[in-house]
């Protein structure tokens, strides 16, 4: 078994890309197969290399690796000879007509009711006319001659599809300038690369019938390819999810914080009826299947990823993140503060409030049992007991309890109202800031 992931070095990945890339590398290493790398970089004004280094990188951080990879436009020279070979079969001719003479035609065929599609007109001309058109500086792209009937497969995720290909135009595979479409190469290298599978998103159904056509114009027996279409992902209010949501981008989400783990087990999981599990793919990889996912839309719900990366953060020990917290962050840090997480990126902001100057809001109101406090504030050395000692203390003396004793004093100590468990938090705070912090918030 043979699959690839082809991105076009044209931007980053997101979110809907990197659970194309996911699925291919779990179906792929499930069955002890080969993952391919594959840059479709025939568009040279917007691939850029830094695109396919950031591509590599998120792939990597996401927990794929790949056995080969390679860039289409290294591989000119093989479509040359495909193309040569569907010329000489007569699948591919030479049209000349400009964009506003094709959009005129498109436009009168929709008054008439037709459908939109192109007339083949170029196929009339005679030798000596494209000659003549040629000697005149003409330049022709090259379209493909679809076959007249209705392409047939039976699809990994979506079951039977058909695709009827009188009703599509025939596809330009060759522009002008004599640069390749992607319709084109991607047929070409799949076949040429020994691909067997072919795992992709929903959008391209259409696209694979017409493919299946040119990999048989181009010798390929019926069936030697499978494919497998993932229902479109859309967003948590059910529209359909845009690549160009920077939120939903790799490279945010991992500047964000969210584990690598967690975001490959949620999309290892999108749209079948399991809970997601967070996991690096090497750990998904045994549970997953095509099978078992629905036919319908999946929904990207940043909420649901939020909530898996917390609960994954949760259980992280120490030694698997001391080298992603702040300078100087230990053990206990790490202990008091993880339980209080969404991301990994929070423990800065709880790592100054612990050990640097964070912003304590003066509670003039509450100034009297600040000072209290302060009076009552055990000595040191400071361990887990010593919140439970003085709040019990400081009880005794205001008469206070719950929430009137516990919150006045988690905001002069920490600037805010909900945090980490203050008897794991206080001694990370200290006996000297702690004083400070309280005659801060008394004024």
């Amino acid at each position: 078994m043979k699959l690839r992931f082809a991105p076009s070095p044209t931007g980053y990945l997101h979110v809907g890309n990197a659970r194309v890339a996911l699925a291919n590398w779990l179906v792929a290493r499930k069955a002890g197969g080969t993952f391919v790398l594959r840059f479709d970089d025939t568009d040279v004004e917007r691939s850029k290399p830094e695109y396919e280094t950031a591509i590599e990188e998120d792939l990597r951080w996401l927990g794929l690796d790949w056995d080969e990879s390679f860039r289409q436009m290294d591989r000119l020279a093989a479509y040359e000879a495909a193309a040569e070979k569907l010329k000489a079969a007569g699948r591919l001719y030479p049209c000349l007509e400009s964009e506003e003479e094709l959009r005129f035609k498109r436009e009168q065929r929709q008054k008439q009711g037709r459908p939109p599609v192109y007339d083949r007109a170029a196929l009339k001309m005679t030798q000596e006319q494209l000659e003549r058109a040629l000697a005149n500086g003409k330049k022709p792209y090259w379209r493909f001659k679809l076959s007249t009937r209705t392409v047939e497969w039976h699809d990994g995720v979506l079951g039977r599809r058909q695709v009827k290909l009188p009703p599509i135009s025939d596809p330009v595979l060759i522009r002008a300038d004599g640069s390749f479409l992607y319709t084109f190469t991607s047929v070409v290298d799949d076949l040429e690369t020994g691909v067997t599978g072919i795992i992709r998103g929903e959008d391209h159904v259409t696209n694979t019938g017409v493919q299946i056509d040119i990999m048989e114009a181009l010798g390929m027996r019926p069936g030697r390819i499978d494919f497998a279409h993932l229902p479109l992902l859309t967003d948590a209010d059910g529209s359909q999810l845009s690549k160009r949501i920077g939120s939903m981008g790799l490279r945010q989400l991992r500047r964000d914080g969210i584990e690598p783990a967690a975001l490959a087990g949620y999309l290892a999981a999108l749209g079948s009826s399991a809970d997601p599990v967070a996991g690096t793919p090497a750990e998904l990889m045994a549970g997953y299947s095509l099978e078992k996912l629905s036919r319908s839309s999946a929904r990207f719900d940043p909420t649901q990823l939020l909530a898996l990366n917390r609960r994954y953060l949760h259980g992280l020990s120490f030694e698997q993140v001391r080298d992603r917290l702040p300078e100087g962050a230990d053990e206990a840090f790490w202990l008091a503060v993880r339980g209080n997480l969404d991301l990994i990126s929070e423990a800065r902001d709880w790592f100054e409030a612990a050990t640097g100057a964070p912003e304590i809001p003066a509670q003039p109101e509450q100034a009297e049992f600040l000072r209290a406090a302060l009076d009552t504030l055990p000595p040191a050395p400071w361990d887990e007991s010593t919140w439970s000692t003085w709040t019990r203390a400081l009880g005794a003396a205001s008469g206070r309890k719950g929430k009137a004793l516990f919150l006045p004093l988690r905001l002069a100590l920490t600037g805010e109202e909900h945090g980490p468990e203050l008897k794991l938090f206080l001694p990370l705070i200290g006996p000297e800031r702690a004083a400070q912090r309280l005659r801060q918030a008394a004024g």
